[in-house]
């Protein structure tokens, strides 16, 4: 068997704080596949928030404003940050990274040789332990190290074989923003009625029009103007202004992945026992809750994190293999200038998700 023993390139985070305690290494060692795990070469991954919110420290309730004014600055202090942070001191240094697509070059015992060269997706948030503990969350690139390098090690059920016409671009944009829109709407029970998705054009949001679509949802998009064209690419019926007024008691389901300011708008916007679903809150964590509305209306609310159900990814590779699903990759960089990669994301002038090459010869 081929184990590479040569030393990787890749991106250590260092601490909590800017993107200057994003590292470039090209003396990493590459894991050697312990028992029931493989090594995989990684091709390509993606930025996704939870790379950049362990980073700044907003899983940590030191942090209470929007994302972007956290990486300019406005972020908690490293002493600030808390347990309760998704990535804490004593993982760190840690090779982040949510997304990978690569193929596998070696095994460790227990697992059939046969897997060497398969071409496979990993899955971004994995279970280790007991399904319906919060304590078995084990993200990819947080509680482990993932695919802002040349290589990874993962355990041999959490990496997929895929068979797809899609680039390992494209593929490496889907494990972590299509596993949690899918947890929500599975989480919502979403089906054939109509939905206010926020932050449609961003990766999450993209991908929840996607599969929203395939459940036989009307779906309006909440996005600006100069992004509603490409949201409607996507399979939007509808398209509503960011700072534009909602309707009232219109939709079944909001998928909701800002919060912020407007977070009453989108409550109000629920009909009579509508269902509210989140993922995120990148517009700000705090909100004003009128607690009436809650219960006059009769309203459920669900809150998604990393521990998924062990169904999404395994359908998620069907609905690809299946040409159900494709993402939008709205630009690609190379690992090496992932500074500037998640400089581009946190810009939000694209639709769709940001790309990560990582070896360009698989």
């Amino acid at each position: 068997m081929y184990l590479p023993n040569s030393p990787m390139k890749g991106f250590v985070l260092t601490g909590f704080g800017g993107k200057d305690k994003l590292v470039w290494r090209e003396d990493l060692p590459i894991p050697q596949p312990g028992e029931g795990e493989v090594l995989i070469r990684i091709s390509a991954s993606s930025v996704n928030n939870t790379d950049i919110n362990a980073r700044i420290g907003y899983y940590s309730k030191a942090l209470r404003n929007e994302t972007a004014n956290a990486e300019r600055g406005g972020g908690p202090s490293a002493e600030e940050i808390d347990a309760a942070s998704m990535i804490v001191p004593h993982l760190l240094p840690r090779i982040q990274g949510a997304d990978c697509c690569g193929r596998i070059v070696a095994v460790g015992p227990g697992v059939d040789p046969a897997r060497v060269g398969e071409r496979v997706l990993v899955r971004a948030c994995q279970i280790k332990g007991p399904a319906d503990a919060k304590e078995s969350s084990f993200v990819l690139g947080a509680r482990c190290d993932g695919g802002f390098a040349e290589y990874a090690k993962v355990s041999d059920h959490d990496a997929f074989a895929i068979r797809s016409p899609l680039t390992d671009v494209e593929l490496a944009c889907i494990p972590c923003a299509y596993s949690t829109a899918e947890t929500m709407l599975d989480r919502a029970h979403v089906g054939a009625e109509r939905i206010l998705i926020t932050g449609a054009s961003g990766g999450v949001g993209s991908a929840a029009i996607q599969l929203a679509k395939r459940r036989g949802a009307t779906v309006t998009a909440l996005t600006t103007p100069e992004k509603a064209a490409a949201v409607r690419e996507l399979g939007a019926d509808e398209i509503i202004g960011r700072d534009d007024a909602l309707p009232a008691k219109m939709f079944d389901v909001v998928v909701d992945l800002v919060a912020g300011a407007r977070w009453s708008d989108f409550i109000a916007s629920l009909r009579y026992r509508g269902r509210y679903v989140t993922a995120g809150a990148s517009a700000g964590p705090l909100v004003n809750f009128d607690v009436r509305d809650l219960y006059f209306n009769d309203l459920r609310f669900f809150g998604v994190s990393s521990l998924q159900p062990a169904h999404i990814f395994p359908d998620l590779i069907g609905y690809i293999e299946r040409g159900e699903i494709r993402p939008v990759v709205a630009e690609t960089f190379p690992l090496a200038e992932l500074h500037a990669a998640q400089d581009a994301f946190l810009s939000k002038r694209y639709v769709g998700k940001i790309g990560i090459v990582v070896a360009s010869d698989l």
